[in-house]
């Protein structure tokens, strides 16, 4: 060991290096990188490169013009509204708006067809509420290369979205309290925000988070390879959308920069693995942070549990770096939190064995298959009269997606799990323009309902519907449609290929899931249960003899259907009910999950397509157990019986006794059909001298 001279002549030996402390705490590992992991990391980048995730040369140049071309606009409009108001000649030409970037193009990670992040800051005279969102918005709505313009004044960060030359933007407004915005302006200075309001600093703190996350992250090549693997990963996965509850771009990059932190030396491939390591095994809700929470005399909230109550309740804090300190996860509901500690176990597992060298990259990005995740789903249909109508309608039911989300786990006590996708679909043989989103339904794993044990969702529904129906910017023909809908029924238009595909083992698709009381207790049903559950349902058949209550249907009663009121001008609006039975897999999966079962209170529509609107209701009732299906009037609906040459898998009579609707499943989806291609029509009959006023707003299509 080499050491120093003391005064006396000896050597005295030198105090060991201490590692340089990135973030809150010490690193956990130095470790470099490996021969074996450099080949992994060129392996993972070729990977990247093939997905192409990467952008071409011509594509960032056509940014670099979209950039200069917005540049120019929002100078312009500043020039014109400060001579409109009187201003002197000199302070017209003095007159500046500077535009910033953030998110993903800031930090480097965007890929082929990205949107832009966009800040424009402007002097203290030119407000949002009527210069950005009326006067500026006019002028891009006159211009050509702009298209597909859209507004939301009223989101938690006001941002108006468009294309520009087929770019998509996003595009916010900070007024400072400037007369004259340099060109140069730091907008990392904490002097921005002097007397500014909210909305304000949430649209600064993008581009502020943004140069802060690059600050303290250790080696920024390897934070951007990283994370654009993870964002890939996050899309693959349906975990990646903020406003649906899971986890938006500066989410991602936080969480990944911390993981950089802790792994100082690490490269890329490195860096994955040790993700999915660090965050299966975090306790949430420790937050997550890349630095100390910084004070300021300018005395903004900051993230505080100890002293701001609601900040208690967040399930996944992740802390922005910048000054004022939030949590940028506030989001986050108790189920999309279950998803995502799902999905990283799942990447977990799999990196496990990249490193084993049992899998390659590819199975790590392998879509996850949310239509055969589940047994029912809901289905929110959106409806419009054009194109630039479903777009802002879209736009405004999306940003409240999340709150139905709550609202079930609210009124369920979180007994009913949600999975909200985050992905929308188009039925593109409608005669209207088409929107829908699909959430997936099941009871809490691993805890056993109560017997009789019910799920009556449909004020919850109805409840969402008529928040939704508060949009300031409603149109006519602007509809929503709330439905259940089994697996089995599930749309055609979900689908890749526009088909439904065949369903892979249970195993393949939840692999983290354990095996639940439930499934312990249909695995030890005997096979005698299962030989008493077949006479049962043959004696059941045996009483078929006896007409079926039918409700009838008028085809303009079945049609007629608003937002508001739905099930008083329905007429024949069925009350649905899910039967959560304790599933009983096959010998191959060995994976338990809850089951349901459909059936209707009048027999209207059991297939689950059909019925649209708040009346949903969930029950719950033991496994393989006829009896109490018996009680709550099911006879009637297990009109094909059970195959009397053979025993059947219990959790395959369950089902086959509680979903034999009186009309079928096809029958159903064509009614759903109906009721939305007719609003449609209606719509574009109706919408050319139609004048909305509050008693008309929601018409019924009679």
């Amino acid at each position: 060991m080499m050491g120093s001279e003391s005064p006396n002549g000896s050597s005295m030996p030198l105090p060991p290096q201490q590692a340089k402390m990135y973030g809150i705490t010490k690193p956990i590992s130095l470790a470099g990188a490996s021969e074996v992991d450099f080949h992994r990391n060129m392996e993972l980048e070729r990977f990247l490169v093939d997905s192409g995730l990467y952008e071409s040369r011509e594509e960032a140049a056509k940014r670099e013009e979209v950039l200069g071309r917005l540049d120019q606009i929002v100078k312009s409009w500043v020039k014109q509204l400060t001579r409109q108001r009187g201003y002197t000649d000199q302070m017209v030409e003095d007159a500046n708006a500077v535009i910033f970037t953030f998110g993903s193009y800031r930090l480097g990670v965007h890929g082929p067809g990205a949107d832009i992040d966009t800040l424009c800051v402007g002097p203290s005279y030119v407000n949002r509420e009527e210069d950005f969102f009326i006067i500026l918005h006019n002028i891009l709505a006159e211009m050509e290369e702009v298209t597909e313009l859209q507004p939301v004044s009223d989101a938690h960060v006001p941002v108006m979205k468009f294309k520009f030359l087929g770019i998509s933007i996003d595009l916010l407004y900070a007024s400072v309290s400037l007369l004259v915005v340099p060109e140069d302006l730091d907008i990392s200075n904490g002097s921005v925000l002097y007397d500014v309001d909210e909305p304000t600093i949430r649209s600064l703190n993008g581009c502020r988070v943004a140069d802060q996350i690059l600050k303290l992250v250790p080696n920024v090549k390897h934070f951007r390879a990283t994370l654009r693997c993870l964002k890939f990963w996050a899309k693959r996965r349906g975990v990646y959308s903020n406003v649906t509850g899971f986890l938006g771009g500066v989410n991602w990059a936080l969480l990944v920069a911390r993981v950089c932190q802790l792994y100082p030396n690490a490269n890329p491939s490195m860096l994955v693995s040790r993700f999915f390591r660090v965050y299966t095994q975090w306790r949430w809700p420790n937050p997550v942070m890349l630095c100390s929470i910084e004070e300021n005399e300018l005395g903004f909230p900051v993230w505080d549990p100890r002293r701001n109550p609601r900040d208690r309740f967040h399930l996944m804090p992740i802390i922005t770096p910048a000054y004022p300190c939030m949590n940028s996860s506030y989001n986050v509901s108790a189920s999309t939190l279950r998803v995502m500690i799902e999905q990283f176990h799942h990447g977990n597992r799999i990196c496990e064995e990249i490193e084993l060298n049992k899998a390659h990259w590819g199975s790590l990005f392998e879509p996850y298959l949310f239509f055969e995740a589940y047994k029912n789903y809901l289905q929110v249909d959106i409806v419009a009269a054009g194109a630039d109508d479903l777009l802002a309608w879209k736009g405004w039911v999306e940003s409240r997606w999340r709150q139905l989300t709550l609202k079930i786990e609210r009124d369920t006590n979180g007994m009913l799990q949600c999975h909200p996708y985050p992905h929308e679909y188009s039925d593109t043989s409608k005669p209207c323009p088409h929107s829908a989103f699909f959430m997936g339904l099941q009871r809490k794993a691993g805890v056993r309902g109560q017997e009789g044990q019910q799920f009556d969702i449909r004020n919850t529904v109805d409840e969402f519907r008529q928040g939704i129906n508060m949009y300031v910017y409603w149109k006519p023909g602007m509809e929503i449609y709330v439905s259940h809908v089994r697996r089995k029924q599930l749309p055609a238009f979900v689908f890749p290929d526009g088909y439904k595909r065949t369903r892979m083992p249970r195993h393949l698709i939840h692999p983290s899931e354990n095996m639940g009381e439930n499934a312990s207790k249909c695995h030890s049903v005997s096979a005698e249960t299962c030989n008493k559950r077949k006479s049962d349902t043959e004696m059941l058949d045996a009483k078929t003899g006896k007409p079926e209550k039918r409700a009838s249907i008028s085809p303009l009663r079945l049609d007629s259907f608003s937002p508001e009121g739905s099930s008083s001008r329905s007429g024949g609006s069925s009350h649905m009910s899910i039967e959560c039975i304790g599933r009983l897999e096959d010998s191959t999966s060995k994976v338990a999950d809850s089951n349901y079962g459909v059936k209707t209170s009048d027999g209207l529509l059991g297939g689950g397509i059909g019925t649209v609107g708040p009346d949903i209701y969930i029950s719950e009732t033991d496994a393989c157990t006829l009896d109490k299906q018996k009680s709550r009037g099911l006879e009637n609906q297990n009109e094909n019986g059970v195959d009397g040459n053979k025993v059947r898998d219990c959790s395959e009579s369950a089902e086959t006794a509680s979903i034999r609707p009186l009309l079928s499943s096809e029958r159903s989806a064509f009614n759903m059909d109906r009721q939305v291609v007719k609003a449609c029509n209606l719509a574009r009959a109706e919408h050319a001298d139609y004048a909305p006023s509050a008693s008309n707003r929601n018409y019924n299509c009679e």
